[in-house]
């Protein structure tokens, strides 16, 4: 009787409750994000190893299982094709948002060469972080102002292709503002749309508490403005900017795409021109200031944000807080969005998606899309899974309506004037 094989189906089973119920609470939602989100959307890996592992029990080491360790692994077996099966509803999900938010006719309206469905790709599956892209060129360390690497911007454009005027977009990484960079999130999203002949810029920036908020959205919004000022000389189109990024890159593009003349946060470049035609948030903060009255996001303000990210005491510099808040610049006039938030996110919880969606829909005139996905943790897309795939898959659907809506509006007015 093999007490290892018990005691692995037993862990996996323990792994595959906390995907399908994770903690949410205190101490243990960080643990439960760091175990739950590779689990969720590794289920298929995982559950081919633990077929594998009970196959090899029965007869390469003709093992006699325990009891317990049969059970542990029928109950791990059935939440990870639970887990699968969710997964792979993600298509229809997202379809539905899309229909709600931008028109059952969407599909009509995108004019763009290449597959626009969302199967899932031929091995994206099988191989989730290869993240090499064939007929792209990645041109790295471009300087979009004075400073170090944390100064830098990359360029991903499609190879051996004569560009001008591409649809840009811009990805901004998350990290809680204090760690990560440009190399490594966004990849499956930017290596997609380059393919389609988008201008991909992923910015990096620098980071708390080294360097205090605000500093990390004003090098967000110099990094827009380089891209205004240059982004013609790589083929871009510097009239539709579209910007991108999850959970404090969520934050820094949504604030970033609501405050484009807001001098606070452009010092030595308030002329600039940081405004972007668009935003796509992934699992987003978007109240840092308690606006809410939400537990957890009084609780991140309070916990993390002030002592972290802001070096200050939000008792007493509030105000700093609720205008760093996404929820509280939304006004009558802003850019479309596409929000996307898992009802599983330990780490920013569900409920500032859909407060800051509430706020979107009931103040501005923007078109605004919402997709809560069922069973996705945090950071779910930043490697390729089934659920990922498909999100990626939706994202470049709702950025070709984006973008084919702009030229019909844009089109009349070249024509009138001459153009």
């Amino acid at each position: 009787m093999s007490a290892g094989y018990a005691r692995r189906q037993l862990a996996l089973a323990t792994l595959a409750v906390n995907a399908v119920r994770p903690l949410t609470r205190g101490w243990s939602a960080l643990p439960s994000f760091a175990l739950g989100w590779p689990t969720s959307e590794l289920a298929p890996h995982l559950l081919g190893a633990a077929a594998i592992d009970t196959a090899a029990e029965l007869t390469v080491r003709r093992s006699k299982p325990s009891r317990a360790g049969l059970l542990a692994a029928a109950a791990a077996a059935g939440l990870l094709a639970h887990t699968i099966a969710g997964a792979r509803r993600t298509g229809t999900q997202l379809d539905e948002a899309l229909r709600e938010g931008i028109g059952d006719g969407y599909l009509d309206e995108i004019d763009l060469p290449g597959p626009l469905d969302l199967r899932l790709p031929r091995g994206s599956v099988a191989r989730p972080f290869n993240f090499k892209a064939r007929d792209i060129e990645v041109l790295r360390n471009v300087p979009y102002t004075e400073g170090g690497r944390r100064a830098h911007l990359d360029i991903r454009r499609p190879k051996d292709r004569d560009l001008s005027k591409a649809p840009v977009l811009i990805q901004i990484h998350g990290g809680g503002w204090t760690i990560g960079n440009k190399e490594q999130q966004g990849l499956l999203l930017m290596n997609r749309m380059a393919r389609e002949g988008w201008v991909c810029v992923s910015a990096n920036y620098r980071l708390a508490p080294k360097y205090r908020f605000p500093t990390q959205i004003v090098d967000v919004k110099r990094a827009i403005a380089w891209v205004h000022e240059n982004i013609a000389d790589y083929g871009g189109d510097p009239s539709y900017v579209v910007i991108t990024g999850g959970s404090a890159g969520g934050h820094l593009a949504s604030l970033a795409t609501l405050t484009p003349d807001l001098a606070a946060y452009q010092p030595g470049f308030e002329d600039s021109d940081t405004s972007v035609s668009g935003c796509v948030s992934f699992y987003g903060v978007y109240d840092l200031g308690g606006i809410t009255e939400q537990r957890a996001a009084i609780d991140m303000r309070d916990r993390f944000l002030g002592p972290r990210v802001f070096g200050k005491n939000p008792g007493h510099h509030l105000d700093e807080f609720v205008q760093a808040s996404p929820i509280a610049q939304v006004t009558e006039h802003t850019p479309d969005f596409f929000v996307i938030h898992g009802s599983n996110d330990t780490v920013v919880s569900v409920n500032q998606a859909r407060a800051f969606v509430a706020a979107l829909r009931e103040k501005s005139d923007a078109s605004i899309t919402y997709a809560e996905l069922p069973g996705a943790q945090h950071a779910f897309e930043l490697f390729s899974s089934i659920r990922s795939q498909h999100t990626i898959a939706a994202v470049q659907r709702w950025l070709q309506w984006h973008r084919t809506r702009n030229q019909k509006v844009s089109s009349p007015a070249r024509a009138d004037s001459g153009g």
